[in-house]
């Protein structure tokens, strides 16, 4: 039984006095990168019953007060062992009344201040913080309100007051997650980073740059670009991805094969945690040994353990010379063989990325490389880096290797226009996705990562069953580091289509599992694949998890039902 069942019978009935009007941000003022999906997520907002701030905070509320409750009704799913460590009690949470909730918002805005537009409980601004396009899960619930703070002192009171009435919080940042990570299934606060996009301090010399949680991946490159450093910031997944959101789920992207994931570029954090506390990971040398590392715990911790309000990130040089290509195999399996020989002889490409013939379709379709048009086979797309001499060198071993594994000859991109072209047309894969869907249709993108002696194996039968469905579907990924996804349009007004999508994701899931690989390379586990990280890990890790969680957050207000369930 849904949340939405559990509430209906209270819309309406509830009722909030605020001595403030609801404040509205449109997607046009928002300014925050976020344009195009907030203004999907809007105009889907805008299909709904137009209630009030007050209706639309008291229904909220009523889902957050129920949402507890109904982890014993289904919510949650089916009851799943549970490891209790050292005899340590870990009690359930009680979250925030509706009076609390209503206490809690006016507390936030008295010691915050009245002047400034602190808090939206906008009906628009709720359903797209709640709700995302992207998203394979979107449980049920909306947060009640959403917070912008500007500053850390802003977070730390919003969390002290939090706190203080037991109130759930999310957090925020650029609202591309494709796991249910951002969703508000027991209500609570969304606190948005939009206005904390800044950079607070370059240090040219040292090769580093400390930054906001909002500033997106993109923006911090081309302002470095603009002041003309020579540095570049090299983790590089969606163009709308965020520092925070890539911090909170350990993204990585296409650069990976050579730089790592966003945990190898975290020098040092500010973290307000769950009651207001403000701390420092680290301080800002490249190396240190001192103590625990803390920055491996908040890195790809969804936000389940603190929110992220600053950033020191290191900066790499950007290189002299740079050269893309493709190169076409007749099999999908021809083309991961080439992957993992290249990896495997250690050839330092800057990235490897495949795609069937399915998603080359998609590129061709999208027109973003027009007027040149790609076969439609499966293709590898190789980014060379590095001294004119090393760049040549390692073209001339990779296209002896895909020779092997019957690839066709290397056509390269032209000019750096036409490298940028080629590029973003496969960095923009799941927004061509997207594009194609008609009416009813949403997209399953999700991904796993094996060992590199595997890749050939699990892409092999993983498309062979992707086909099997008679759905559009397609695999890319970041092969070079054993990453790939699937991504499937289904119609989500046909049960048996989405139950189809879901048998092939989890065969896809416990399939890496059995090969020693992971649920997840960079996605994150968010909602959605809770299941399949108890599978992973077993209950004896995770409840190492869940001790930490406890030790940081015995309230479990942050980020509530992500990464492992309430207990």
């Amino acid at each position: 039984m849904s949340a939405k069942h559990f509430t209906r019978p209270f819309n309406g009935v509830w009722r909030c006095h605020f001595s403030s009007a609801p404040w509205r941000r449109t997607a046009s003022n928002r300014g925050d990168g976020r344009t195009a999906s907030a203004s999907a997520a809007a105009t889907a907002a805008r299909q709904l019953p137009r209630w009030s701030g007050r209706s639309v905070f008291a229904l909220s509320a009523t889902a957050g007060l129920l949402g507890f409750g109904l982890a014993a009704s289904g919510l949650e799913g089916p009851p799943k062992r549970t490891v209790v460590l050292f005899d340590t009690k870990i009690t359930s949470p009680n979250y925030a009344s509706l009076d609390e909730l209503e206490a809690a918002l006016r507390e936030i805005r008295r010691e915050i201040g009245m002047d400034e537009d602190i808090i939206s409980v906008d009906p628009e601004d709720l359903h797209a913080h709640g709700y995302s396009e992207w998203s394979t899960t979107n449980p049920d619930g909306l947060p009640v309100a959403v917070a912008y703070p500007r500053s850390t002192e802003q977070v730390s009171i919003i969390a002290r007051v939090c706190h203080k009435y037991r109130v759930p919080i999310i957090p925020y940042s650029g609202g591309s997650s494709l796991e249910g990570n951002f969703s508000a299934p027991y209500g609570g606060i969304s606190v948005d980073f939009a206005y904390m996009d800044q950079i607070i301090q370059f240090n040219r010399e040292d090769m580093d740059i400390i930054v906001q949680p909002s500033i997106g991946w993109q923006d911090l490159n081309e302002n470095l670009s603009k002041m003309g450093s020579g540095l570049f910031f090299p983790v590089d997944p969606g163009p709308s991805a965020k520092i925070g959101g890539m911090i909170g789920t350990n993204c990585s992207g296409t650069n990976a094969v050579k730089y790592g994931t966003m945990k190898d570029w975290v020098v040092n954090l500010t973290v307000v945690l769950a009651d207001g506390t403000v701390i420092k990971t680290r301080r800002r040398p490249r190396k240190s040994s001192a103590g625990y590392n803390l920055n491996g715990i908040f890195v790809g911790s969804e936000g389940t353990l603190g929110l992220v309000t600053e950033a020191t990130l290191k900066l790499a040089v950007i290189p002299e010379d740079f050269s893309v290509a493709v190169v076409t195999f007749p099999t999908i399996r021809d083309a991961a063989s080439a992957a993992a020989e290249v990896m495997q002889t250690g050839v330092p490409v800057a990235a490897m990325e495949i795609m069937d013939e399915v998603q080359m379709k998609v590129v061709n379709l999208g027109g973003a490389t027009a007027p040149r048009v790609w076969k439609e086979t499966p293709t590898l797309f190789f980014k060379f880096s590095g001294t004119k001499a090393g760049v040549k060198e390692n073209i001339g071993v990779v296209q002896k290797i895909t020779k092997s594994h019957k690839g066709g000859t290397f056509e390269f991109a032209k000019d750096q226009n036409e490298q940028r072209l080629l590029w973003s047309a496969r960095k923009e894969s799941l927004w061509s996705m997207l594009a194609l869907r008609k009416e009813g249709e949403e997209v399953w993108s999700t991904d796993v990562a094996v060992p590199f002696s595997r890749l050939a194996d699990i892409i092999e039968v993983s498309k062979k069953e992707m086909d099997d469905l008679g759905l559009f579907a397609s695999i890319l990924g970041h092969i070079g580091d054993g990453n790939f996804h699937e991504s499937i349009i289904y119609n989500r007004q046909k049960p048996e289509e989405r139950k189809k999508v879901e048998i092939c994701v989890d065969n896809m899931v416990k399939r890496a599992l059995d090969m020693e690989g992971t649920c997840t390379g960079e996605h994150s586990i968010g909602w959605g694949k809770k299941e399949s990280l108890l599978l992973e890990v077993g209950p004896e890790t995770l409840a190492v998890m869940r001790q930490i969680k406890q030790a940081l957050d015995p309230l479990w207000i942050m980020n509530p039902g992500k990464i492992m369930d309430l207990p």
